[in-house]
C-alpha cells in the first residue's frame, strides 16, 4: 500500500456533530422546522451551500448560506475535539511513507476553517473537497483526482471513510476500501456494497497493513 486517502467527517475528525447542529440552526431560522440528526444525515453529500439550496424553502439562501458558516466557526470548538489516536494513526502513516490524502463533501471553505482547528493539514498530500469535482460521492470522482494528484495506482491505493456513500466511491474507483468506525459519531452502521476491511479502532488499521 502507497496512498490512504480518506474521508473527513466522521473519519478523521468528530464533525457531524457541529455540521448536524449548523443546519439544524439554519432551517430552524429561515424555514422554521426542526429536523433530527437522522432527517440531516440523510441530506449529507454535496457541500453545504448545496446541501441548503437543495432542502431551504426560503429564498434568502445567500443569507442562509453566510448562517451555517457563522454557526460552523463560532460553535466548532465547543462541538468538535483534538482526537490524539486520529493525529498518531496520521503521523504513524506519514512515517511509514504513505503518501495521504482527504476526499471530502464538505465545501473547501468550513474544511480549511476545521483543518486549520484541529492542526491537521500538515499530514496530507492531497485535498479534494466538495467544490473541486462535478460529482459527489458516491461518485468515484474525487477519489480519482487525489490518486492522479498523488501519482499512485488504484491497486496500490486504499480509500476509508465511514458512510456507505464513502464505500461505494471507493469501489467504483477500483481501490481498496475500508470502513471506519472508531469515531464517536459515524454517518453508517450497514453498507450496499461489502468493504474490504472495518476498523473499530484506529490500530486495527495499521494490523490492516501489516498484513498487505
Amino acid at each position: 500500500m502507497k496512498a490512504i486517502i480518506f474521508d473527513f467527517d466522521g473519519t478523521l475528525a468528530n464533525t457531524l456533530p457541529i455540521n448536524i447542529f449548523g443546519f439544524q440552526e439554519v432551517f430552524k431560522k429561515f424555514d422554521q422546522k426542526d429536523y433530527s440528526k437522522e432527517q440531516i444525515k440523510d441530506m449529507f453529500g454535496p457541500p453545504e451551500p448545496e446541501l441548503i439550496e437543495q432542502n431551504l424553502e426560503s429564498d434568502n439562501l445567500d443569507e442562509a448560506v453566510s448562517f451555517y458558516y457563522q454557526q460552523y466557526e463560532d460553535h466548532h470548538n465547543r462541538l468538535v475535539d483534538k482526537n490524539e489516536e486520529i493525529e498518531q494513526l496520521l503521523s504513524t502513516l506519514k512515517e511509514r511513507g504513505l503518501k495521504l490524502g482527504v476526499v471530502t463533501g464538505k465545501s473547501r471553505k468550513s474544511f480549511e476553517y476545521s483543518l486549520a482547528e484541529l492542526d491537521m493539514k500538515r499530514y496530507f498530500d492531497v485535498l479534494i473537497t466538495g467544490d473541486d469535482v462535478e460529482k459527489a460521492k458516491p461518485a468515484p470522482e474525487g477519489i480519482q483526482r487525489a490518486l492522479q494528484k498523488v501519482d499512485i495506482s488504484i491497486d496500490d491505493a486504499m480509500y476509508v471513510g465511514d458512510s456507505d456513500d464513502d464505500m461505494q466511491a471507493g469501489k467504483e474507483a477500483g481501490v481498496y476500501v475500508g470502513a471506519a468506525k472508531w469515531l464517536p459519531e459515524y454517518q453508517s452502521s450497514e453498507y450496499s456494497v461489502e468493504p474490504e476491511a472495518i476498523f473499530e479502532k484506529t490500530a486495527d488499521l495499521l494490523h490492516f497493513l501489516d498484513k498487505r
